[in-house]
């Protein structure tokens, strides 16, 4: 960790989520949630513009931690046996429209799609131009990932949101990792990691037509 580092900067929030894959490839839910909560302290360090992201990424948190404090903890201890729990039990309301009970399965899907807006950003942070326009990068990002899952008004007010973005340096430097060199290394250091995750729920969700829940 760079000096100066306040525990707020992305190193260790984005490291995190290496230890979220154990060898067998499954997704181990508490250090998932755990990197979830560093990358919402991270956004609510660049003020209100991305509020419509943290505020809901809390709740979804939330849900999980509750699931995970719950007499069924241990079904909620791998994203991959909440799947095989929930379907096994018929927790996951796949075929009838206008019943959406609660469940781990719905809630991470919301996670993982912010997730990989998020990974888009970062990822275009990190090779783009030193003269690049932050608001452009994350509209782009945006555009190809959660755009796609919200109504018009939330899509609308986000790409405004992002025009209010600071420049490429004053964003590396809110990473607090030292030089913004150094947070340009670090993001290609502990991305692949964040990418393998989103992977690895991709392949899990879309193994059991969990990509469209509602």
């Amino acid at each position: 960790m760079a000096d100066g580092d306040d525990g707020n900067g992305l190193r260790n929030v984005l490291v995190t989520f290496k230890s979220c894959l154990a060898d067998n490839q499954e997704i181990l839910m508490d250090p998932y949630l755990k990197g979830w909560k560093g990358l919402v302290r991270f956004l609510n360090t660049m003020g209100t513009i991305f509020s419509f992201i943290s505020k809901d990424a809390v709740a979804k948190i939330q849900i999980m931690e509750t699931f995970r404090s719950g007499d069924q903890k241990e079904s909620y201890a791998t994203l991959q046996s909440m799947v095989q729990y929930e379907l096994s039990n018929s927790l996951v309301d796949l075929k009838q429209p206008g019943s959406y009970p609660t469940s781990g399965c719905r809630t991470i899907l919301r996670l993982h799609r912010a997730l990989h807006w998020l990974q888009l950003f970062l990822e275009a942070l990190q090779t783009s131009e030193a003269d690049a326009q932050t608001s452009v990068l994350c509209t782009d990002s945006y555009n190809a990932s959660l755009a796609n899952h919200h109504a018009w008004i939330i899509r609308k007010a986000a790409t405004m949101a992002f025009y209010a973005l600071p420049t490429r340096d004053a964003f590396l430097a809110n990473m607090r990792v030292g030089t913004n060199e150094e947070a340009i290394a670090m993001l290609e250091e502990a991305l692949p990691h964040i990418r393998k995750v989103y992977e690895v729920t991709e392949s899990l969700y879309a193994q059991h037509n969990l990509l469209e829940l509602p």
